[in-house]
């Protein structure tokens, strides 16, 4: 594969269901979480200004609107915003540099008291892998990573209770076990498969990769072996575990410190 056909990380694109083009990976993040929840949006929606001036909000909903806050200029057009036009609901989500008083977005869209949510986060909840990204420049040799995994579950409530912790920790433990100390590798890249090994073999940016790996320490993707594809991955194999009152599942892992993959996804039973 010449180097000059690998896909590097800022060539990466963000599109909602809606066709638009969206600028980082929170607003992706958002507009999926919307979309998951079913409330449509308008992305880059336009506001009137007091002095006859437009200025762009991200997300406009039926419930009010979101502002992303990414740098200090989203900051200084939020306040704006708030003081100008103090009757506007809107809120704003940033990252840890920019963190805005907000309110509970989620209770304004959900208001149901049947239905209860927990999470769990905690430096157990972690594994060891290794992988290789034949696409991704610098990800295109072997290397490890170590991910911690937080994890939401949604559902309905017996008794004011979703599910125990002790027991929902226990669940999400085993279902981790699975990919500890796995090399991860995308199934189109299989050469050869034997009783004891897999062969494994592509041509990336920097050369011919042509590996002999044990069955039992690889795990085969359907697709590239990145933190998203993860997340999905721990998705399939949590869901058939868990109790049946629990009805969706959200999985965060990150990728060393302050990045990461996130996914929503509804439990789909027979």
């Amino acid at each position: 594969m010449d180097s000059n056909n690998a896909i590097l990380d800022s060539d990466f694109k963000y599109i909602d269901q809606n066709g638009n083009l969206l600028e980082t990976r929170t607003e992706f993040t958002i507009a999926n979480l919307l979309t998951f929840l079913g409330h449509s949006y308008t992305y880059k929606h336009k506001i009137m200004l007091k002095n006859g001036k437009t200025c762009n909000v991200d997300f406009n909903t039926k419930h009010g609107m979101i502002e992303i806050i990414e740098n200090d200029g989203d900051v200084l057009k939020f306040k704006m915003l708030k003081k100008e036009m103090p009757k506007l609901k809107i809120i704003g989500i940033g990252n840890k540099n920019y963190k805005i008083n907000e309110i509970n977005f989620m209770d304004q869209l959900e208001n149901d008291s049947s239905r209860g949510s927990i999470f769990i986060d905690e430096p157990s909840l972690s594994f060891d892998y290794a992988h290789i990204l034949p696409l991704v420049k610098k990800c295109s040799i072997l290397h490890g990573h170590t991910s911690s995994v937080f994890i939401e579950l949604t559902g309905k409530m017996k008794n004011n209770l979703l599910i125990d912790f002790t027991d929902a920790k226990q669940i999400i433990k085993n279902a981790i076990s699975k990919l500890d100390h796995k090399f991860f590798i995308n199934k189109k890249y299989l050469k050869n498969v034997d009783e004891l090994h897999y062969q494994i073999m592509f041509s990336g940016p920097k050369g011919v990769f042509d590996l002999h790996v044990p069955r039992d320490t690889a795990y085969m993707l359907d697709g590239e072996a990145t933190v998203e594809n993860l997340s999905s991955e721990i998705v399939k194999i949590l869901s058939p575990m868990l109790p049946k009152n629990i009805e969706s599942i959200g999985v965060y892992i990150y990728e060393g410190y302050n990045k990461g993959a996130h996914i929503i996804s509804h439990i789909t039973r027979n």
